[in-house]
Formats: C-alpha cells, sequence, structure tokens
C-alpha cells in the first residue's frame, strides 16, 4: 500500500484547487514553474465525471480533463510537488471502477472525492456538495473508492447546503479514514458570494482534534497571499491551505519571493503560459479556453485596458503574438 503523502507535507502547506477549464497540464505546469516548492505542494486536475469516464463514448469526451505532460511531470517531480486527480458522481460502483482505472493506467499521487462544487446542474444530479444532504451515500462512496486503489483517497466539500452543519459532516467524514479533507468555508447555496466561513473551517479542525484521527484538514476559500494563509493557519489551526480563485489575480501567490510584478513580467508570464498550452494542446482545446486568462496578466499597468480590449477580440494564438508585438511585448 502507497504511503499517504499528506502525512509528509510541510505544516502549513499550500494546495491548488481543481478548477474546471482552468487546472488544465500547461497551466498547473505554469503555477508549478513560478512557485516556490516549498510552498506549493500540492496541484489537482479538473474534475472529472465518474459517469463520463465509465461509460464507452463519454469516456472521450470526459478523459482530457486526466492528461498530464510530460513536460509538467518532469516539473512537478524537480519540485516535489504531488498531482491529484479529482473525480464526482452518485454511483459507488464507478467511483471504484474509475479509481482503479485510474490506478492502473495513469501516474497520479492520490485521488479526490468532489463533495464541494455547487453548480446546480450536478446538485441537481445528486452529485457533488448534494452529497452533504445524503452521509449515507457520501460514506458509501468514500469505502468503495478506497476498497478499488491503494492511492491516498481525499474529500473536498463544503460546510452544509442551505445551513451549515460542519460539525456532523465533518464527523461522518472524518470516520471514513480519509488520507485528507478539503473544507470550503461557503454553503452551496452561497456558490462564490460573500465571505469564506473561517471559523467553521476551524469547527472542522477541532472534530479532527476531538476524534483522534491523524487526517489533515486544508482550508479553502478567500485566501489572497502567501503571508495570508499563514495567518488563517495560525488562526484556525488547519494543515494547509487550498488557493482557489485567488489565482487569478495572482498566478504568484505560492511564490514567497516576488512579491512586485512588473508589465514585461506580466506579458512574459502570459506568453508562457500561451506556450505551454499551444505545444500540449494544439488544436484540439478551444481557444476562448486560454483567452480567459489574459485578463490575470494584462492589468494595473498604464495601457492594460487598452491591450485587454485587444487580445479579447483575437480568434486564435497567432492573432494574439500579433497584438503583443504591436503594443511591444
Amino acid at each position: 500500500m502507497q504511503a499517504n503523502f499528506w502525512n509528509n507535507l510541510n505544516k502549513p502547506h499550500f494546495s491548488l484547487a481543481p478548477m474546471e477549464d482552468v487546472t488544465d497540464t500547461a497551466f498547473r505546469q505554469l503555477v508549478a514553474e513560478l512557485s516556490d516548492p516549498e510552498v506549493l505542494q500540492v496541484v489537482y486536475t479538473e474534475f472529472m465525471s465518474t459517469d463520463g469516464f465509465m461509460h464507452e463514448v463519454g469516456r472521450e469526451h470526459v478523459a482530457h480533463r486526466m492528461l498530464v505532460s510530460q513536460t509538467e511531470r518532469e516539473v512537478l517531480k524537480r519540485k516535489g510537488i504531488k498531482l491529484v486527480a479529482q473525480i464526482w458522481g452518485t454511483d459507488p460502483e464507478k467511483f471504484a471502477e474509475t479509481a482503479r482505472l485510474l490506478t492502473e493506467n495513469y501516474d497520479f499521487d492520490g485521488i479526490d472525492l468532489n463533495m464541494g462544487c455547487p453548480v446546480k446542474k450536478v446538485v441537481k444530479q445528486g452529485a457533488c456538495s448534494a452529497l452533504i444532504g445524503t452521509p449515507e451515500l457520501a460514506v458509501e462512496i468514500i469505502r468503495a473508492t478506497q476498497s478499488a486503489t491503494y492511492l491516498p483517497i481525499s474529500v473536498k466539500t463544503r460546510i452544509g447546503l442551505n445551513r451549515r452543519v460542519t460539525e456532523a459532516w465533518a464527523e461522518n467524514l472524518l470516520n471514513c479514514n480519509l488520507a485528507a479533507l478539503v473544507v470550503h468555508g461557503r454553503l452551496q447555496k452561497d456558490m462564490s458570494e460573500g465571505l469564506a466561513n473561517w471559523d467553521e473551517i476551524a469547527k472542522a479542525v477541532r472534530v479532527r482534534n476531538k476524534l483522534g484521527v491523524q487526517t489533515p484538514v486544508i482550508g479553502n476559500g478567500d485566501v489572497k497571499s502567501y503571508a495570508h494563509g499563514l495567518a488563517l493557519s495560525a488562526e484556525t489551526g488547519v494543515d494547509g491551505l487550498m488557493v482557489g480563485r485567488g489565482i487569478f489575480s495572482n498566478p504568484w501567490i505560492f511564490n514567497k519571493e516576488i512579491t512586485e510584478y512588473t508589465p514585461v513580467h506580466k506579458i512574459e508570464t502570459m506568453k508562457r503560459h500561451i506556450e505551454l498550452f499551444e505545444t500540449f494542446w494544439g488544436e484540439n482545446r478551444r481557444f476562448p479556453v486560454i483567452q480567459r486568462f489574459f485578463k490575470i496578466y494584462i492589468a494595473g499597468f498604464d495601457g492594460a485596458a487598452a491591450l485587454r480590449a485587444k487580445v479579447m477580440l483575437a480568434k486564435s494564438v497567432p492573432e494574439v503574438r500579433k497584438v503583443l508585438q504591436s503594443f511591444g511585448f
């Protein structure tokens, strides 16, 4: 049985959250290249449907979320960063079979079960954060997945659906011998609105301590910087901090040394992202997937608005390069 890498990470450690159409292999490699390995220690894939993966035709439409470039593997290995696959669904047997296939045919360090995504179309299926309302099924899914693989199994979840149930829900999960538990400090109904409730995340830590289990508890929600993450860890006792949307305002959030970013620095980072995206995906992934990132890099300097407007009108990577050149980049 493979050792649980979660127990060997720094305290606190930082991780990059799984995000649809965001944390593909190109973006993960970029963030890893920009990061201090003593800070960023775990990255996640986009989340993949177990229903889709276990369907003969559907697999072709979802398996791209599990792809990892050779160059990303080399960067992660060199920096000691772990890669976790995240999956979602409602059928314990499909979770188990998906976990078995991921273990046999891929090279992930762990598997995470998505019990936190708040998007209504998946919640209506009884999946992701809807599982907070069906704790028996959640346990069945965890047990089935654990039985199918030697990889460490973690869960990412929220503090409730329409009301806070942090303590009861955390106890339900922590009694399953999870390798790690990630708690996002919002309700399902909150989506991404309002502020994350770190007092509730602290409750999950206290439940863990009361139970006497060793499961690391990771907090997620509105982590703004490395220093902010350290402060949140000190206040709540979490073992790690997960950064999601914060990466959009600061792709260098996992680097302790970089605190100021010149326009040239930002645009060079954008060009590197484009290069990684184009090299790996070619024509196999739609241009708007990379285009949505441009606002990260083209902001906070004179002329940024005009440049951003131009690149958002571009229809291809070559067009973007021409626009950048016309602005002197």
